[in-house]
């Protein structure tokens, strides 16, 4: 399936920018008067018609649309330390695109040694990984903030809140996770098991995330604990560095209401980490056989 990325949808058109009409035009060799099928970027496939063939600026009159195509029964944010190497990044942003993000915001540790990123760069790969995955959805990619302003301003600096989303009879809810590599500062529970609980407390209406249950010396996940039809409406996921997250900034996200949790037991890099976090989402609140058939 052919998918091209509109920059700008207006008065029923859909512009595409110079790298993707090249691409429509020359390389594909559409026409003025092909069918061409267009992502907007915030959630539609649109249904067109070539009206300009230009290769710098391709014009697609809107015939019809698709709302809500590719779309996921949560809004997920991943608040992930940058990488030294800035390929494993990139390649957490593209995986993470197909799987389902809303948003991805580099933020920068006390122990980071990355402290420069070119979001442009994450942001086209972010366009493309939403055309590979058939999503009409491009998740945003925030400008580099520090640990502490994300967790002081809870959805991350000048990204729009999100809007609550429910499936069926999904009850709408939010939880924060804050992802640590101990427990020195507190104890830690399976992620897996924490937004079970989550579902959970959203289908009983009580909007609560319970406090992390560590049972005996380790942590154990049971699927039974899943509650298939309920989901939480925003998931915040915090990622750190490969020296992690200083003590400090695990007490400031906590002191905001993160809850701290583990991914098992393996020593992982910050982008396998990552893209873990957001398997678990997508397996635990996306993967409902409610939330499948929605898609359909």
């Amino acid at each position: 399936m052919e998918l091209f990325y509109a920059y700008k949808v207006s008065d029923g058109f859909a512009f595409l920018d110079a790298e993707e009409s090249g691409h429509c035009v020359r390389v594909l060799r559409h026409r003025v008067g092909d069918a061409v099928e267009v992502i907007d970027g915030s959630g539609s496939l649109l249904h067109c018609e070539l009206s300009d063939a230009s290769p710098k600026e391709a014009v697609a009159r809107v015939v019809s649309e698709t709302p809500g195509w590719g779309s996921h029964p949560y809004h997920l944010t991943m608040a992930v330390c940058p990488t030294k190497n800035i390929d494993r990044y990139e390649w957490f942003v593209e995986k993470a695109t197909e799987l389902g993000v809303d948003e991805i915001v580099p933020v920068i540790g006390d122990h980071s040694e990355r402290r420069v990123v070119r979001v442009d760069r994450l942001r086209k790969i972010a366009v493309a990984g939403a055309k590979q995955s058939l999503k009409g959805a491009v998740p945003a990619v925030s400008d580099v903030v520090s640990v502490r302003s994300f967790v002081a301003d809870g959805t991350g600096k000048g990204l729009v809140p999100p809007q609550e989303k429910s499936i069926g009879t999904s009850i709408t809810g939010s939880i924060k996770l804050i992802a640590y590599c101990s427990d020195d500062v507190a104890a830690r529970g399976s992620i897996m098991d924490i937004l079970a609980a989550a579902a959970k407390s959203s289908a009983a209406g009580k909007g609560q995330v319970p406090a992390p249950e560590k049972r005996g010396a380790g942590y154990l996940h049971s699927p039974t604990d899943r509650l298939a039809p309920a989901a939480a409406a925003s998931v915040t996921v915090l990622i750190g560095p490969e020296g992690d997250f200083s003590q400090e900034e695990v007490r400031a996200a906590l002191d905001a209401g993160f809850v701290p949790v583990h991914l098992g037991p393996s020593r992982l890099r910050t982008e396998t980490a990552a893209l873990t976090a957001v398997e678990a989402v997508y397996f635990t609140l996306g993967c409902t056989k409610q939330a499948y058939e929605s898609n359909e």
